[in-house]
């Protein structure tokens, strides 16, 4: 299923191989050009077009042809003759090489004899790391990427001092200012000067506006994490890189067993917040993220149809995701919901919450909660920044990513940097009197998904050669699922921890 979602279909070249038993120089098959077929190899050379073929699962890669300039006109040489060069130890296949040669003239009518040769060789190289040779250590481990996961440290240690700043000395004043408020008789308390986040707690655990979008979004970001941790993980340990598709495949089958996950978040959240709705809100829950990338995945389809492209994915694919949706990810969030329910759906505030919503104050334009989301996604983005491009050229540039430990740091700090930034936002929106917390965190959190797609923006006019319909819309449409699945990650991350925030400082301080 991996192989196939990545437009991978793989086709038997017709080369008889067989283990350890050289073939000398043999005709694959002989063929006349066609009109057809002369403009199409003459626009695939022009083009530096390559094809890539597997043995034993390695991959091996061969130019289709070559311009000799030496000639006026350039001449446009075909490729015709294959020699691969197989490396073995004991009985397994541990290394391969293809060199490509018998240049040929390409003309309307010519006649091609296409050829191809086999030599075995003895080799030291080890079955379990014979996948090293693809790999790019001195671009991965390079300088410049321990240096970003160090700054990200520094970041991370900053951040973290300034939210203990904040919950120690800040809010030390607060408290006292507070209890000698309590100690006044109830003139002197009116006449006081009585402001910052102790006014709003009977508004700040009101349920926010949208309750069942909201409830949908935390549980699908709740799921989203656990299947990004989980698989991060996986990859450690089982090496993905070796097999096609395998991470995409693993992806999927974790995003369907982890799929309670969702329901018991979400489903929890809207009953504690008093949703009656509950089926509404787990059949949005469960198919939020699926349904984006279903739509995205069925246009670029269609284009790729169009097109002939090799990234068109087969109709069968795509019944087998749509049944996994409805017989794996929609009964297993069911359970998590009605679990959810039933386990964690109690709302138990330390304040009781006004019958009548207080009205909101003016405040300053820095306090704005739009500028606060804007604000609040840079230092996530910034401490993402260095690893989004390690990431964007493995997918978009080819190579091979296998560095997934470097990821998981990088997770980890992305997660502190976000509920730090999101604890210090929600601060300042409280102490301005404005009690909409739930949505200003959530979405001060999800702007990290903003500015990465803005850098995807950066990186495909900038560092790729990207052009036409299909590979813009192929590039945006998944870069735009990708942004939303970490927009929905980082924004549950955001919000989590500033709920425990927020519920710890009106648990410390005593509210008549």
């Amino acid at each position: 299923m991996g192989e196939s979602l990545l437009g991978v279909e793989l086709e038997f070249s017709g080369l008889d191989i067989k283990f350890r038993t050289n073939t000398k120089k043999t005709v694959v098959c002989e063929k006349k050009l066609t009109e057809t077929d002369y403009k199409t190899l003459l626009y695939a050379i022009q083009n530096s077009y390559y094809y890539q073929m597997y043995l034993d699962d390695m991959p091996i890669w061969g130019m289709v042809g070559e311009i000799d300039n030496t000639v006026n006109p350039p001449a446009y040489k075909l490729y015709t003759h294959k020699r691969l060069d197989i490396g073995y130890n004991d009985k397994q296949v541990v290394d391969v090489n293809l060199t490509t040669d018998g240049r040929v003239d390409i003309r309307p009518g010519a006649e091609l004899t296409f050829t191809y040769e086999v030599q075995w060789s003895k080799s030291e190289v080890d079955f379990t790391k014979r996948f090293d040779k693809y790999l790019d250590p001195s671009f991965f481990q390079h300088r410049i990427h321990w240096f970003s996961i160090f700054n990200s440290f520094m970041m991370v240690v900053f951040l973290v001092g300034l939210v203990w700043m904040i919950l120690v000395r800040t809010l030390r004043k607060d408290y006292a200012r507070y209890q000698k408020e309590d100690s006044l008789d109830d003139l002197d308390a009116d006449l006081g000067d009585e402001y910052g986040w102790k006014q709003v707690h009977g508004d700040v655990f009101r349920p926010p506006s949208m309750p069942l979008l909201f409830s949908s979004c935390i549980g699908a970001g709740y799921h989203v994490f656990t299947v990004a941790v989980i698989t991060t993980i996986l990859a450690i340990v089982g090496e993905f890189y070796t097999e096609r598709g395998s991470l995409l495949s693993a992806a999927i089958f974790v995003y369907a067993a982890c799929s309670p996950v969702n329901g018991y978040a979400g489903g929890s959240m809207y009953a504690r917040f008093g949703g009656r709705h509950w089926i509404k809100q787990m059949l949005l829950g469960a198919f939020l993220l699926p349904s984006m990338v279903c739509g995205v995945a069925f246009l670029i389809n269609f284009i790729a149809i169009y097109y002939h492209a090799s990234r068109a994915i087969p109709f069968t694919i795509m019944l087998a995701v749509s049944a996994i949706c409805l017989f794996v990810i929609l009964p297993l969030t069911l359970v998590g919901t009605v679990i959810g329910r039933n386990m964690a759906g109690s709302a138990d505030y330390p304040c009781r919450v006004n019958a009548v919503p207080r009205p909101i104050p003016d405040k300053k334009w820095f306090v704005q909660p739009w500028l606060i989301t804007l604000a609040g996604g840079v230092l996530p983005f910034g401490s993402i920044f260095i690893e989004m491009y390690f990431i964007f050229t493995s997918f978009w540039a080819y190579k091979i990513y296998y560095v997934y430990g470097f990821m998981l740091l990088v997770t980890i700090i992305l997660s502190i940097v976000t509920v730090c930034v999101t604890i210090v936002c929600s601060y300042f929106l409280l102490n301005a009197e404005d009690y909409r917390w739930r949505w200003t965190s959530f979405a001060c959190g999800a702007s990290t998904a903003f500015y990465v797609y803005m850098y995807s923006m950066y990186y495909f006019f900038f560092k790729t050669k990207m052009y036409g319909l299909f590979q813009t819309v192929f590039y945006f449409g998944y870069m735009g699922i990708f942004a939303a699945a970490l927009g929905l990650m980082t924004g549950t991350i955001g919000y989590v921890g500033t709920a425990k925030f927020v519920r710890k400082i009106y648990q410390t301080v005593k509210i008549d």
